[in-house]
């Protein structure tokens, strides 16, 4: 089956300029050709219209750092919620990521790979995702909530989940063949310590750079499986990025020596600048975020921006993504307006959304732009991204969103 959208004005992805009066034929799943309406050429038989009406037409949209089975609670919530619930809750999730044109995600853990097949399945309406299964941490570090009141908080491991915990050369080599077992698609490891973390800092070193080799030898040189790094701290993110890790996430604390290394081995930046903001933000409206959380948030705002503004300046390939969890899922599209605060155009910011992402997740051929042969992942905003970034923070402008040739979102109906 065709379906044809027309009437609205096209941004590719591809950083062209925005085309009016612009078509996009459907075939079933994929584009089938795109171009100026004028001319353009439809075919015999049955064909579903989709009426942009004036609106503006994009890839579907892409966040490369999510948590989809959490959202931030209060801990005393969280003690006392049954572990089955999260799954129910996490249909919401999904549904609000979609509905704000995120049409694919790279999880950066806690999402097991029954969640990503209840998707694929149509069992429930999602993204398309990336699994990191469960992040690899030292004792004592970022993946540790272990209390100082000996509670431990830190999530249990089950079926399906490993337990991210591990020190040591040959710990290490065994938890990445464990996630990779678990069905992970990237490894995600914990290169430095964090804000929502109890017992450590954004600034100090986790693995020691031949525990991260190994994570790459283990998932990259054997299985063709990339490494993400969360990396706040500046020694962390230079051990990662010599390793061979594929992108650092975060960045809040990068040098130049840092920023050249990214350079010189093509690595990629996932800034999540709207992740510290979102934990002030939400100490001042309730008691959810814990005070060392809330301390180390306000600690870190300025320098992060900073930090990014510097990586963007010089050069190193960005990528978007959000920490959605940390914040609610559906408000992703945040973090363009943010990055657009530290020196991006609005076209850059909405590449970095699409073409960037798509690349940082090696899904380059089959999504990120609006070109023909690729997967049909489309959005329809009411308003134009390029004079109000910040628009596209409000769902209600994300008009139509099609996921597959399935639409999965309309608000022109």
């Amino acid at each position: 089956m065709y379906q044809l959208i027309k009437n609205g004005t096209l941004i590719d992805g591809t950083g062209q300029n925005a085309l009016e009066n612009a078509a996009i034929l459907l075939k079933g799943n994929r584009i089938e050709s795109v171009g100026p309406l004028d001319g353009f050429v439809t075919p015999e038989g049955e064909l579903s219209l989709i009426d942009a009406q004036g609106g503006f037409i994009l890839p579907g949209l892409f966040d490369t750092h999510v948590h989809m089975i959490m959202e931030i609670k209060d801990i005393r919530e969280s003690l006392t919620t049954p572990f089955a619930l999260k799954y129910f809750e996490a249909i919401g999730y999904m549904k609000r990521t979609i509905d704000a044109g995120i049409t694919s995600v790279r999880d950066a853990g806690f999402t097991d790979l029954g969640v990503k097949q209840a998707v694929e399945k149509g069992l429930v309406t999602g993204p398309r995702m990336q699994l990191s299964i469960n992040p690899l941490t030292i004792t004592g570090g970022h993946g540790d909530s272990w209390m100082r009141s000996g509670i431990d908080i830190t999530s249990k491991s089950y079926p399906g989940m490993p337990s991210g915990i591990c020190d040591g050369p040959e710990q290490v080599r065994q938890r990445v063949r464990e996630m990779l077992r678990a069905g992970a698609d990237i490894i995600k490891v914990h290169a430095t310590g964090g804000v929502m973390s109890p017992t450590d800092h954004p600034e100090f070193t986790q693995y020691s750079q031949e525990e991260l080799e190994i994570m790459v030898e283990e998932a990259t040189f054997r299985r063709g499986i990339k490494v993400m790094a969360h990396a706040q701290g500046a020694a962390g993110i230079k051990n990662a990025v010599r390793a061979g890790i594929h992108s650092i996430e975060h960045g809040i604390y990068l040098d130049e020596e840092a920023i050249e290394l990214m350079l010189k081995n093509g690595t990629y930046l996932v800034p999540t600048l709207l992740a510290p903001i979102s934990v002030v933000e939400a100490s001042k409206l309730n008691e959810n975020m814990p005070e060392y959380a809330v301390q180390k948030a306000h600690e870190v705002v300025e320098a992060h921006r900073e930090s990014i503004a510097k990586a963007y300046k010089a050069g190193v390939k960005i990528a978007m993504g959000t920490d959605a969890g940390v914040m609610a899922h559906g408000t992703n599209l945040r973090e363009l307006g943010l990055m657009c605060d530290i020196g991006m155009l609005p076209m850059e910011a909405i590449l970095a959304t699409t073409k960037v992402a798509a690349e940082c997740m090696g899904w380059e051929k089959d999504l990120g732009t609006l070109e023909a042969g690729k997967l049909a992942d489309v959005v329809i905003t009411k308003t134009n991204p390029l004079e109000d970034i910040r628009s596209l923070e409000d769902t209600n402008n994300i008009a139509v969103v099609i996921k597959d040739g399935k639409i999965e979102k309309n608000l022109f109906s």
